[in-house]
């Protein structure tokens, strides 16, 4: 059984940062294929403009679809989207525009991410002090589509604190709910 992990950054959070550097190495640990989509050149100023983010999100899904031109999807009998902020947009969109079976792992997902996962299988973890969505976005958007969501109290779209301890533990419990989710696939 082939097994694929495909890594969807955020704008400027890249797939060496801890989120993504250890869900990729989870991924990795349990047998998958890594994938990763270098998306960039984006715009600055997106927060808060709409038409940014817009333009962001088609830049970065065009992107997307030349990177995963050459992938044989139907030789994977299990596919796993690992995303952050605007990858998660672009990895509910890809997958929903491909038609794909896959199992998401959503970190921080934006508003946006909902109106595009439909029928899609994930889980969420969002932090209560993110700028970027709204928790009662998120909490409606996760009831909506039965998604499971981890909530990081005071967490930012980063899921970090600003104390390193409390950022360490809340890493290790978002890494055990992630490893999890992935072992289900087996």
């Amino acid at each position: 059984m082939k097994k694929l992990a495909v890594i969807f950054p955020g704008i400027g959070y890249h797939t060496d940062k801890p989120l993504l550097y250890y869900g990729k190495k989870l991924a990795r640990t349990y047998g998958y294929e890594i994938v990763e989509v270098p998306y960039g050149n984006f715009r600055k100023g997106i927060k808060g403009d709409q038409e940014k983010m817009k333009e962001a999100f088609e830049n970065a899904l065009e992107q997307t679809r030349q990177i995963l031109g050459e992938v044989c999807w139907d030789e994977a009998e299990d596919i796993l989207f690992i995303s952050k902020s605007i990858g998660t947009v672009v990895a509910a969109a890809y997958a929903s525009e491909k038609e794909l079976s896959v199992r998401h792992v959503f970190y921080t997902p934006l508003a946006q991410t909902f109106l595009t996962a439909q029928e899609q299988s994930g889980i969420a973890f969002h932090g209560t002090a993110d700028p970027w969505a709204a928790d009662e976005v998120v909490e409606y958007g996760c009831e909506q589509l039965n998604i499971p969501l981890i909530e990081i109290p005071d967490a930012n779209h980063s899921l970090e604190t600003g104390d390193v301890r409390t950022d360490l533990k809340n890493l290790a419990h978002v890494m055990d709910v992630t490893e999890k989710w992935i072992l289900l696939g087996e």
